[in-house]
């Protein structure tokens, strides 16, 4: 037996730390939290010091069994989990439920997971920092007493099975007031003129003027007076510009860049980065400091003068912007400068890449420019054209890495041909395109951390989390936006004749950006109503505040929580008693046969139109929105075309065709047969010869291609792409195959290579029980009992787990579904 016992978090962290220490130490897991708040209860002691009701949850007991029978055997246990708040809370969990003795009990914290650190640490152990203890604690209750009292609130005035949080809520209101900013802006038109001229000996180059004309006769006007012009450089500045390289890497910033550069949702940039400073590859990845260590600087100089020169080497230290930044840490970089490049999957390897050429960069020498202003004047009016230009005299930095912008209508300089002052230009044309104002753009998971990070709201550790609760609660969704076209004009003068078209461009196009769900909007105003002061951004950047100054030691924790639930508690109760129910409801209208109310609100079953109200004689008449449609948005025009759904087209080789909106979109119904629309189709634009088109396509590609092992074969196109179907088995058809022309063999491959990775992914099959185990993506596991599966998380160890452990997980799991479905009646 092992004289020390050394407890991590994560297995992986565990297996590169163990490459490190001798016979001596033994490594193992606690597979993150091993305490926390019970999950059927409040378990906070509201009424007297708001002391947490820490419970071991079922599929960590086995874990904790075997952690106190290793800590009992050890001589010295080291508590060596992450060094940030989270981290702290899990080695004091970890002390109280083993009862680990603190004389043989130290606790050591490393920024990056190499020899030299982990030695380092060994060599200066600490006991536990009970002031970081207390911030994650007095972070957890407060989040757990606004959840479980305002969730309630809302399943009776809203509706049934939502959730609130204190930063979540105000995240979707962010993203709330911006669609409703972009909803309420009025574009302005305006006409910019443009116009490319040459010099003598050819060479030609881009201007503009610095102003806009407001109509398009103005435009004209200045055109007409620039036929038979004559052009010539009115002024030329020269003058060096030196650019700068970023910080380096601090968590929000590595979320955006990788966001804009390798199109990484901010969840998986945090998954991609775990794993690479588990395996050892980089510092710790949730940080808000920009500082490098000594050693970190002096390696990057080492390996800069060795690839680049001396020259490209400019050591230096940055200082943080961030409210609350810990500049105590260091910011995300390399372990080891001089691994360019790893051999890891590609997503590591690309990110990897990211953060090598950022941390490097950050350590190099300015680029040095010269930038050139170029005035350009006519005789024939007052009006001035401007060009500007760099050139790169000397690359620095620019050699590894320039960061990214957010502005997708940044205009960047180009290169200027030689020109004196003086000199007489020659124009080749101008124009003047009609242009409009842009309303705020919509934001992106990345800028969403910006916005949140400049208001103080949040923490590294809370970021990817909190986007992702937003999105599976349904409050806010990746837009699918496509835009539509709208016309503007454009006149030209060449050759000295003004002539003008028409071109059209698409507007309001935001694939991928954070849009409000109508549940989203509905809940964000109810809480704006009634609890202003929770959702106001201030004060929830002040409650950062506070849990840094409890970190630091300077505030009591149950102090700053009796103050809040004083205020809090009986704002909740009086809501809940006396707020009205809120459902969104907007009325557009009256029906011109019925002369009923026509109105759009929020129904058990999601959005819908109603005609009628409940005290009219007759029953309201219901209709579901298409997943599209708004309530905040919805004409009158296009909700009364609702109810014309389901139509009837007519009737093909004896059975019934007709045409209605489902969950997924507007489909063709034929006999027991469902064939979806292409996107973007007006469901009521379809005719009887189309629906049949459709319906004919769909046999031909349902009909079997092959017979393998007696079975057919069909192939299809879903929502992901390219499959085929074999024994109602799904196979995913990548882009290695030819899809229009797959051979025998490509179809044999696909099956049996599908049959295997099921076989692979299945963990236990408990056949009589009708339990089983299967892996999961991100190193997850599936529990799963007929149409039940319980996703667990990627902590919990799946090789021990027993069958009266997986009926336990399954059992607990329906008894919740009960729960919930039982309250949200009420």
């Amino acid at each position: 037996m092992a004289k020390n016992l050394v407890i991590v978090e994560s297995p992986a962290k565990a297996r590169t730390i163990e490459k490190f220490l001798g016979k001596d130490f033994k490594v193992e897991s606690s597979f993150g939290h091993i305490s926390d708040l019970p999950s059927k209860e409040l378990g906070v002691n509201v009424d007297g010091d708001f002391k947490p009701k820490y419970e071991i949850s079922k599929d960590k007991r086995a874990i904790v069994k075997k952690l106190k029978e290793l800590a009992n055997k050890a001589e010295t246990i080291w508590l060596a989990s992450d060094e940030d708040r989270e981290g702290e809370a899990i080695a004091w969990h970890l002390a109280e439920a083993l009862k680990l003795d603190k004389a043989r009990t130290k606790r050591i914290v490393f920024h990056e997971i190499t020899k030299s650190a982990i030695q380092k640490a060994i060599e200066n152990p600490r006991g536990i920092d009970y002031d970081l203890v207390d911030a994650q604690q007095a972070r957890r209750v407060l989040d757990r007493i606004v959840g479980y009292e305002l969730s309630p609130v809302l399943w009776r005035k809203v509706k049934g099975g939502l959730s609130a949080g204190r930063v979540q809520s105000v995240s979707v209101r962010l993203i709330v007031e911006r669609e409703r900013e972009i909803q309420d802006f009025k574009p302005e038109a305006s006409y910019r003129i443009d116009a490319e001229f040459s010099n003598e000996d050819g060479q030609s180059f881009k201007a503009k003027l610095p102003k806009n004309f407001p109509t398009k006769a103005d435009a004209q006007q200045f055109l007409q007076k620039n036929i038979s012009a004559q052009f010539n450089v009115a002024d030329l500045e020269k003058k060096p510009v030196k650019k700068s390289p970023a910080a380096p890497f601090t968590t929000s910033t590595l979320q955006q860049e990788a966001s804009r550069k390798l199109y990484f949702s901010v969840s998986k940039t945090m998954t991609v980065a775990q794993r690479l400073y588990e395996s050892g590859l980089i510092t710790y990845m949730r940080t808000d400091s920009v500082n490098l260590s000594d050693e970190a600087r002096r390696g990057a100089q080492k390996e800069i003068e060795a690839t680049y020169g001396s020259r490209y080497s400019k050591p230096r230290n940055y200082k943080g912007k961030t409210k609350g930044a810990q500049d105590a840490h260091e910011a995300i970089r390399p372990t080891d400068f001089s691994m360019s490049s790893v051999t890891v999957d590609k997503d590591q390897a690309r990110l990897y890449d990211l953060i090598w050429k950022r941390a490097i960069a950050s350590q190099m020498s300015e680029a040095q420019l010269e930038r050139t202003n170029v005035k350009i004047e006519t005789t024939s009016h007052n009006e001035t054209f401007t060009a500007s230009g760099e050139v790169i005299t000397f690359d620095g930095f620019l050699k590894v890495y320039l960061e990214g912008t957010d502005d997708e209508f940044e205009e960047q300089d180009g290169i200027l041909p030689a020109l004196s002052v003086n000199e007489r230009l020659f124009n080749n044309f101008i124009t003047a395109t009609e242009r409009y104002t842009r309303p705020p753009a919509r934001y992106t998971e990345a800028s969403l951390v910006k916005k949140l990070e400049e208001l103080g709201i949040g923490r590294p550790s809370t970021y990817a989390p909190t986007i992702s609760t937003i999105q599976n609660r349904n409050y806010v969704e990746k837009g699918s936006i496509g835009g539509e076209p709208r016309k503007y004009a454009q006149l030209t003068l060449k050759k000295g004749v003004v002539k003008e078209k028409i071109l059209t461009e698409k507007v309001g196009s935001d694939k991928g950006k954070l849009v409000p769900t109508d549940i989203g909007m509905i809940v964000t105003d109810f809480l704006v109503n009634h609890f202003e002061h929770i959702l106001d951004y201030n004060f929830t950047a002040k409650v950062e505040s506070d849990f840094d100054d409890i970190a630091d030691g300077k505030e009591d924790w149950t102090h700053m929580m009796k103050s809040f639930y004083a205020d809090f508690h009986p704002q909740v109760e009086d809501v809940k008693e006396n707020a009205d129910r809120e459902s969104g409801e907007r009325i557009l209208g009256t029906d011109p046969k019925t002369g009923r109310q026509v109105s759009v609100r929020l129904g058990k079953f999601g959005p819908m139109v109603q005609i009628g109200t409940v005290e009219d004689d007759e029953k309201p008449l219901f209709a579901s929105l298409t997943p599209e449609q708004q309530l905040n948005s919805i004409t009158f025009e296009e909700a009364m075309d609702l109810f014309k759904l389901p139509k009837s087209l007519g009737s093909y080789k004896g059975e019934n065709v007709e045409v209605n909106n489902g969950r997924f979109g507007p489909y063709v119904r034929f006999g027991k047969s469902f064939v979806s629309l292409p996107n973007g189709t007006d469901p009521l634009s379809i005719e009887l010869d189309e629906a049949i088109e459709l319906i004919e396509e769909k046999k031909k590609a349902d009909a079997p291609i092959y017979m393998y092992k007696g079975l057919p074969v069909q192939k299809g196109k879903g929502r992901f792409g390219p499959f085929i179907k074999w024994n109602n088995m799904f196979v995913n058809v990548g882009r290695k195959y030819d899809w229009d022309n797959l051979s025998e063999g490509d179809i044999i491959e696909l099956i049996e290579d599908k049959i295997q990775k099921e076989k692979d992914k299945l963990v236990h099959n408990w056949a009589d029980a009708g339990i089983r185990v299967e892996k999961a993506r991100w190193g997850r596991h599936h529990v799963i009992k007929g149409k039940t599966k319980v996703e667990l998380a990627k902590t919990v160890d799946v090789s021990q787990m027993s069958l009266d452990d997986a009926k336990a997980i399954i059992e607990a799991n329906s008894t919740k579904k009960k729960t919930t479905k039982r309250k949200s009646k009420k």
